[in-house]
C-alpha cells in the first residue's frame, strides 16, 4: 500500500510517538478490507510503539480504530482507506494518538478538552477533495483529545449505498449524533463555535484587547499574504484578519503558471505561505470576517474593522484583500438543491457523481477544466455556454472535444435547476438563437461562471467601489479613503490571478509604507519597529 517515499517519510514521523498506539481494524472478505490489513501490518512494522489487531466488530466493514492504548476511549475510526488527501491525516491521527503534541493553539485545545457532553461525529470525504482534510482532523483532535467525542471518518468510495441513502451530495459532509451538522469545510475553530456557545465571545474579547496594529491586512488569500509579508519586513506592526487563510487557493488544485514554480496545488502553496507569515511575525487571526469599517476620519484617528463575532480591530492603515468568490448562477432552484447536486467545487465532489449525468454551466477556463477532469469520472458531461463560443484556452477546448462523453451546448442560458424535493432532476435552458425552452435530465450541476468580490460588507463605509462591487483602486493600489489600500480580486486590476494578486498586494505594502513614513516621525518608526 506504501510507497518507498512514504514509507520512509511515516518512519521518520513514527520516531516521535510518546506512548503506545493500538490500530484495531474490522474487516471482511473484500478487497478493500485486504488493502486495508496491507496497510495496517506495514504501518505497525514501522514501529514496536504501533500494534495492529483484526478481530474489530465494528459495523462498517473496512473500518479501523486509531487508539491510545494507555486509555481506550480516546480512539479515532477511519472507515475505508484513508490515503490520497487524506494520508497526511493518518500520519496526524497516529501522531496524535501516540502523545504528540498537536499544533493547535492552547486556547482552543482547552476547549476541546472542556467540552460539555456527548457529541458523536460522522464524516464522509473523498480521497480527491482538498477541503476535507481540515474536517478531518478537526475531528481527529477532538476524539483523541476528548473521550467525550467520537468521530467515524467515512471515504464515501467505499461506502457508496451509505452515501446514497444519507442524500450525501456533496463532501466534506458532517453528521451529529445522526443528524446534518454541516456541509463543507469547516476548521476546528467553527466547529467549536457551533458546539460552545461562548466561544465567539471569548474569540472576540481576545482579538479585540489586541494594540491597535500599524498595517491591518483585511484577507488572508495571495494578495493579502504578501502585503503582511512586504510591510512587516519594513519593521511595521502587522495583522491578517482572514475570514479563511488562502482564499480561493483552498479550493485550486493544480498550479502551473506561477512563475518559479513549475507546479504546485492550493492547499501546498496556502501551507508555505502560512509557515512564511509565521517566520515574519504576522499576527495571524483566521475565521476573523470583516462586517463594517470605520474609516480613520469616524473612528477618532484610526481605522477600525468590526467583525461578525464582535470583535473589534484598529490600525493606522488598511489593506483591503478580501478576495472573491464564485459567482452563483441566480436561477430558481440552485439554493434550494445547493449541495443536493448543485456543486461549486469539482475536484472535492467529482467522485460522488461516479457514472451519472452532470452539468458544467460555464466555458472559460474553469469550465472546461471542470468538464475535462469530470469527464473521467462520471458518465456524461453537458458543458453549457451562455456565449456563441468558448473562452477557454484553445488547448483545453482541443481536449475537451476530444472526449467521447461531452457535449457542448453553446448560446445556452440557465434558467432552472430541477428537482424533486431532495436531489437535482435536471437542468431548464433557453436556446438564445431559436428562443426554444429545452430540458436536461441530470443528476448534477457543477457551477463556473466567474468570480464575486467580497466587499458587501464595505458598501456603507465611504469607499468607492465600481458597479461591479469592486474596490476602486489608483495605480499605486490606493483607496479614495487616506491610509486605506487595497489589492487582488476584490479590487478593479484585471486578470484575477495569483500572481497578479502577489504583485498587486506586494504594491499595496509599498503604498501603505510610504503613507506611514509620511504621516509619522521617523523616530517614532523606530521605536515601533
Amino acid at each position: 500500500m506504501l510507497d518507498a517515499t512514504m514509507t520512509a517519510q511515516l518512519s521518520q514521523y513514527l520516531e516521535n510517538l510518546r506512548e503506545p498506539v493500538d490500530l484495531i481494524a474490522s474487516l471482511d472478505d473484500s478487497d478493500k478490507s485486504r488493502q486495508t490489513r496491507e496497510l495496517l501490518e506495514e504501518i505497525s512494522a514501522l514501529h514496536d510503539m504501533v500494534s495492529a489487531r483484526f478481530d474489530g466488530d465494528d459495523a462498517r466493514r473496512p473500518s479501523f480504530a486509531i487508539r491510545r492504548a494507555n486509555d481506550p476511549l480516546r480512539e479515532v475510526r477511519f472507515a475505508g482507506l484513508p490515503m490520497g488527501h487524506e494520508f497526511t491525516s493518518l500520519v496526524l491521527a497516529l501522531l496524535w494518538a501516540g502523545g504528540h503534541p498537536p499544533k493547535v493553539d492552547a486556547d482552543q485545545l482547552e476547549q476541546v478538552r472542556s467540552l460539555d457532553g456527548d457529541f458523536h461525529f460522522e464524516m464522509y470525504f473523498s480521497l480527491s477533495c482538498h477541503n476535507c482534510p481540515d474536517v478531518v482532523q478537526a475531528l481527529t483532535l477532538m476524539a483523541l483529545e476528548n473521550p467525550r467525542v467520537s468521530a467515524t471518518l467515512i471515504e464515501g468510495g467505499t461506502f457508496q449505498q451509505e452515501v446514497e441513502d444519507r442524500d450525501v451530495m456533496a463532501v466534506p459532509a458532517t453528521f451529529l449524533d445522526g443528524k446534518p451538522f454541516y456541509n463543507g469545510k469547516m476548521e476546528l475553530a467553527e466547529i467549536l463555535s457551533r458546539l460552545d456557545s461562548g466561544a465567539d465571545a471569548k474569540a472576540a474579547e481576545k482579538l479585540s484587547a489586541k494594540e491597535p496594529f500599524e498595517v491591518l491586512v483585511v484577507g488572508g488569500g495571495p494578495a493579502g499574504v504578501a502585503a503582511s509579508v512586504y510591510t512587516a519586513r519594513k519593521g511595521f506592526r502587522t495583522g491578517i484578519a482572514a475570514e479563511r487563510f488562502g482564499g480561493q487557493l483552498n479550493d485550486t488544485l493544480g498550479i502551473e503558471n506561477l512563475p518559479g514554480t513549475v507546479y504546485t496545488e492550493g492547499p501546498k502553496l496556502t501551507s508555505t505561505l502560512g509557515e512564511q507569515v509565521r517566520e515574519n511575525e504576522v499576527d495571524l487571526m483566521n475565521l476573523a470576517k470583516g462586517s463594517k469599517l470605520l474609516p480613520a476620519k469616524e473612528a477618532g484617528g484610526l481605522h477600525r474593522i468590526e467583525l461578525e463575532n464582535g470583535a473589534t480591530l484598529s490600525a493606522r492603515s488598511l489593506i483591503l484583500s478580501t478576495g472573491a468568490r464564485w459567482r452563483p448562477l441566480g436561477v430558481p432552484g440552485e439554493d434550494e438543491y445547493r449541495n443536493k447536486g448543485v456543486a461549486y467545487c469539482p475536484h472535492c465532489d467529482g467522485p460522488l457523481f461516479k457514472g451519472k449525468r452532470i452539468a458544467v454551466v460555464g466555458g472559460g477556463n474553469s469550465g472546461v477544466e471542470a468538464a475535462i477532469d469530470l469527464a473521467n469520472i462520471v458518465g456524461h458531461v453537458t458543458l453549457i455556454e451562455f456565449e456563441d463560443k468558448l473562452r477557454a484556452d484553445e488547448v483545453l477546448q482541443a481536449k475537451l472535444q476530444s472526449l467521447g462523453n461531452v457535449e457542448i451546448l453553446k448560446s445556452a442560458q440557465t434558467t432552472a435547476v430541477t428537482g424533486d424535493g431532495s436531489r437535482v432532476t435536471g437542468l431548464d435552458y433557453e436556446d438564445r438563437k431559436s428562443g426554444e425552452q429545452r430540458h436536461l435530465d441530470l443528476e448534477g450541476v457543477f457551477v463556473q461562471i466567474g468570480l464575486v468580490p467580497n466587499t458587501e460588507w464595505l458598501k456603507d463605509s465611504g469607499l468607492e467601489l465600481s458597479q461591479y462591487g469592486e474596490i476602486i483602486i489608483d495605480d499605486h493600489a490606493a483607496t479614495n479613503l487616506p491610509g486605506i489600500f487595497a489589492a487582488g480580486d476584490a479590487t478593479t486590476v484585471p486578470y484575477k490571478q495569483i500572481v497578479t494578486a502577489m504583485g498587486e498586494g506586494s504594491k499595496a505594502a509599498l503604498s501603505a509604507f510610504d503613507y506611514l513614513i509620511r504621516t509619522e516621525a521617523a523616530e517614532d518608526i523606530a521605536q515601533a519597529a
